[in-house]
């Protein structure tokens, strides 16, 4: 099995939503499934139909979140020594050359990325782009719109 590289705080946020699905979600769809049954005739009770559903999602992504967590490579940004390179974990500060709009955007797994947070996924065009430049460096980043040059203006490790 491969490793999935998450930042330690993305790491934080996958274990928390397995302790809340796994203490709060599942308990909850198994009363449910109870109330359900105690109804009489399964054959035609859309409320059993419905929690056995939800059980279904739940129980897929407790097995998908724990498979992640057992193949991650946790990774804490504030200790990665790259002498200012692009890295997984990177904050990087760039300036879009064509509209001289500045960006700033944080290199993650692909579970964290939010683009409205400015978390992009290492998996991304830009990230892929980015990855082993440094500061001063210009990055070409082929997107849906056509190519856009960035140059890098400050890598942090934050």
């Amino acid at each position: 099995m491969s490793t999935v590289p998450l930042t330690k705080r993305g790491a934080e946020l996958l274990r928390a939503e397995l302790q809340r699905l796994k203490s709060v979600e599942r308990p909850a769809v198994v009363n449910s499934i109870a109330e359900a049954r105690a109804q009489g005739d399964l054959s035609e009770n859309a409320e059993y139909d419905a929690a056995k559903e939800k059980q279904g999602f739940i129980e897929g992504r407790i097995a998908e979140l724990e498979s992640k967590l057992a193949a991650a490579q946790v990774i804490d940004p504030t200790t990665v020594e790259a002498e200012g390179r692009v890295v997984f974990g990177a904050t990087v500060e760039l300036e879009d050359l064509d509209s001289g709009k500045a960006v700033t955007y944080q290199i993650v797994g692909d579970d964290e990325a939010d683009i409205d947070h400015g978390l992009v996924s290492i998996s991304s065009p830009i990230a892929r782009a980015l990855i082993g430049k440094n500061e001063g460096d210009v990055a070409s980043v082929q997107a849906p719109s056509g190519a856009r040059e960035y140059e890098i203006i400050a890598v942090r490790y934050v």
